[in-house]
């Protein structure tokens, strides 16, 4: 097993780094926001829920 940040060999104190500098330089990147999930924005639904007690009109019970 090598190092995700340089490839040398691991450190058992350290795993999976192979020293506490390179721990500290991921570390730094998780704080940094460099490592991320890539994700969508979704698209809010325009119709309105079922039982939320609207119509296409608003609320009952309210002049149209």
């Amino acid at each position: 097993m090598s190092c995700p940040i340089c490839g040398k060999p691991v450190d058992p104190a350290y795993r999976p780094f192979c020293s506490r500098r390179c721990a500290d330089v991921d570390l730094a990147h998780w704080l940094r926001g460099n490592y991320a999930i890539p994700a969508t924005e979704e698209e809010p639904d325009e119709s309105p829920e079922e039982g939320d007690g609207e119509g296409p009109d608003g609320p009952p019970g309210l002049p149209h």
